[in-house]
């Protein structure tokens, strides 16, 4: 009888520890996701006054701002991978940012246009190499109507598909303003299509 029970005791015990596990679990992911979501706002990226007051700032000037569909792109729309996989790369290497708000590196508006054009290339970097995936999360080349944008743009977005081109390679400068590209030389200059 006591072999009985405490086998039925020792059934009892590992599922209790099993159901603890999964609402534990449950709760830190619900938890972590939450988290993550948050810091995925635009609240949350202009409550340093670093974005606030330099980068947001001409982003309110922009047809990615205010325009006459509506449609807003917001911070993370712009900086945040959609997928959970490259959110999290994303995230992990973001924390570079804090240590550099931790330091101080850019917390003044002239240090900020010193460190403008190292931060504006990294970011052409990471764009390039992902083939602007942020972008297209709104806009993408398939589904363009080049009859409907202006002639500029009917005829140079058929002939940036056929060169391979992505959307940063023509676009930089659309939500923020371009920095002082004159301390790039000129082979950096043609790489990130500044000439």
């Amino acid at each position: 009888m006591l072999k009985g029970l405490s086998r039925f005791l020792n059934k009892w015990s590992v599922i209790t520890v099993m159901l603890i596990g999964v609402v534990a679990g449950i709760i830190f992911w619900g938890g972590f996701n939450t988290v993550l979501e948050l810091t995925n706002t635009e609240s949350f990226c202009i409550s340093c006054h670093e974005m606030k007051d330099n980068v947001y700032q001409e982003y309110r000037n922009t047809i990615h701002y205010a325009n006459r569909t509506g449609v807003r792109a917001s911070c993370p729309d712009c900086h945040v991978p959609k997928d959970w996989t490259h959110k999290i790369i994303r995230k992990i290497k973001a924390s570079n940012e804090l240590y550099h708000k931790a330091l101080g590196t850019i917390d003044t508006p002239e240090k900020f246009d010193a460190k403008r054009l190292e931060l504006a290339t990294h970011e052409w970097e990471r764009m390039k190499a992902n083939d602007s995936r942020e972008c297209r999360n709104c806009h993408n080349y398939d589904y363009m109507d080049y009859t409907m944008q202006g002639p500029r743009g009917s005829a140079q977005h058929p002939a940036a598909f056929e060169e391979g081109k992505t959307c940063i390679d023509c676009h930089k400068g659309i939500a923020h303003e371009l920095p002082d590209v004159s301390p790039l030389s000129d082979e950096q200059k043609k790489e990130y299509n500044l000439d």
